[in-house]
């Protein structure tokens, strides 16, 4: 909770800053000036300074109402958390759109926390600060389906293994040599092996794709079930149970990297 209030905080301050760079602020200094220059005392008793003390307070109810507003305060957020990741590093546009729909649902829970208030909007912040560990996951995922899509040598020994394991069950079937057989014999083992990892290589990345489908889908069904908590749902299990499915989806998430992970290894031992 502590990090999510420091997110806030700075989600606050580019509020603020927001406003005071804005063109409305442009504006109520330019004619705040005008007034204070050229309109000395259009009623009686009217002293100049006045225009500058009714500029201040235009400004600051100006500030006040952007700092209030829960639709620049959620997209501040947004913005704040959205900076960790960027979306250029991902090459696959399939990744990059599911993960450009996984954020926008997170603003719009962003939306969802700012227009209650209490429990529930700890409850919902929370919530959300549940989900920003499933996209950081789902941008981890994304991460891995590029550098396989991207390592140029799989790509080569997918297509070279398969050739040379037939090769070397071509030799062995032929060679009569009991050093020779063996060594052929060692040889079809290891590029069988490899072939295998290789293989286990390209469904582990076909399943992480099929899973960011399964996660963006999952993401949608938790916004909607957020969309319909009330103030009676606070202590209730609805919440409870959005914040375990969602955990269950991150340990998902985090298996799979995990997955991912160990099959590339093992192809690389195999090199």
């Amino acid at each position: 909770m502590a990090d999510a209030q420091s997110v806030r905080g700075r989600a606050l301050g580019a509020v603020l800053q927001n406003a005071i760079l804005s063109w409305q602020t442009l504006i109520t200094v330019m004619i705040t000036a005008i007034l204070f220059l050229f309109v000395q005392n259009p009623i009686a008793g009217w002293q100049p300074w006045f225009w500058l003390v009714a500029g201040v307070i235009a400004e600051l109810a100006f500030i006040a109402s952007n700092l209030t507003n829960p639709e620049a305060t959620a997209e501040a957020l947004a913005r704040e958390f959205e900076a960790k990741y960027d979306l250029g590093q991902i090459r696959s546009a399939d990744s990059r759109q599911r993960l450009e729909r996984a954020l926008e649902y997170r603003r719009n829970m962003l939306k969802l926390v700012d227009q209650h208030g209490g429990a529930m909007r700890v409850q919902l912040q929370q919530t959300v600060a549940d989900v920003n560990d499933w996209i950081g996951h789902m941008y981890d995922l994304a991460l891995h389906i590029d550098a396989f899509d991207g390592n140029e040598l799989v790509r080569r020994d997918q297509h070279e293994v398969p050739r040379k394991v037939t090769q070397a069950k071509r030799d062995l079937a032929t060679a009569t040599d009991p050093d020779l057989r063996n060594d052929l014999e060692q040889r079809v083992r290891a590029l069988e092996l490899q072939l295998d990892n290789l293989q286990a290589t390209e469904n582990g990345m076909k399943r992480a794709g099929i899973q960011l489908d399964n996660t963006l889908a999952s993401l949608g069904t938790i916004y909607a079930q957020m969309s319909r908590l009330g103030a009676k749902d606070v202590d209730s299990s609805g919440t409870k149970r959005l914040r375990l499915e969602i955990q269950d989806e991150v340990t998902s998430l985090q298996d799979t990297i995990d997955a991912l992970e160990e099959v590339q290894a093992q192809s690389l031992r195999m090199r």
